[in-house]
Parts: C-alpha cells; sequence; structure tokens
C-alpha cells in the first residue's frame, strides 16, 4: 500500500533532490506556481529523512515563488517555516534570511502590527549572531 503525499503522489516513488531540481527549473523558467509545489513535498521529504538544512531551504524557495506570485501570505507562511526550522536546527543566517523576506512581505501587505514584530524578531537575531562573533 502506498502512502499518499502531497498532491496525490505516493511517497516512496519521490525523490526530494530529484523535486528540488525540478522546481529550480520550474523557477528560471518563471513557472512559480508550479515550482512551489515541487518545493513543498521536497520540503517535507527532507525533513522525513532528518535533512532539514534542505528541508528549510526548500520551504525558502517556495516562499520565493509565492513572494514573485505576489501571494504574499503564502509567502509569509513558507518563509516562516524555514526560519522556524532554521533556528530550531542552528542555521540562524540562514533563518534570519527568511524573517528579512518575511518582513518584504509584511509590508507589501501593509501589517505594520506584524511588521513592527518581525523588524524587533531580526533586531535580536542579529544582535545574537553579532554576539556570537566575539
Amino acid at each position: 500500500m502506498h502512502q499518499v503525499g502531497v498532491n496525490g503522489m505516493a511517497e516512496e516513488k519521490q525523490d526530494p533532490v530529484k523535486l528540488h531540481k525540478e522546481g529550480n527549473t520550474l523557477y528560471e523558467m518563471g513557472k512559480y506556481a508550479e515550482a512551489v509545489e515541487k518545493f513543498l513535498v521536497a520540503a517535507e521529504l527532507y525533513r522525513k529523512l532528518n535533512n532539514y538544512f534542505d528541508s528549510a531551504y526548500s520551504y525558502y524557495k517556495a516562499g520565493e515563488c509565492a513572494f514573485m506570485l505576489k501571494d504574499y501570505s503564502k509567502a509569509v507562511e513558507h518563509f516562516l517555516s524555514s526560519a522556524d526550522l532554521s533556528f530550531s536546527k542552528g542555521f540562524d543566517r540562514f533563518g534570519l534570511s527568511a524573517l528579512e523576506y518575511v518582513r518584504d512581505c509584511y509590508r507589501a501587505l501593509n501589517e505594520q502590527d506584524k511588521l513592527g514584530e518581525i523588524e524587533k524578531r531580526i533586531k535580536e537575531v542579529k544582535a545574537k549572531l553579532e554576539a556570537s562573533l566575539f
């Protein structure tokens, strides 16, 4: 019996590296809606394999796709998934980059309250990173 994942595909037959590459190709072709689906499936598969960096990166790429489509709410969701996973695994610089995209999305959505919160979080992460240098 096959386990069904996102988009109804059987997960046993899915290769996260292949999906990630397909997502990159679609992204480069400007096919962002198709690419986001590949990245999201890859992110989940990588996570199940305990490959947290590539999972975080795939969420990040899904966020970039949504951002390019001007679907800022979805972009926030994907970038926050990337940031949360990144911070939980010690990939703070990568998480910071995702938070900066979240900030850009909140600006585009004109969500001032959330913008203030995310700017505070970005400032805290930057301070932590600077402190770790010394």
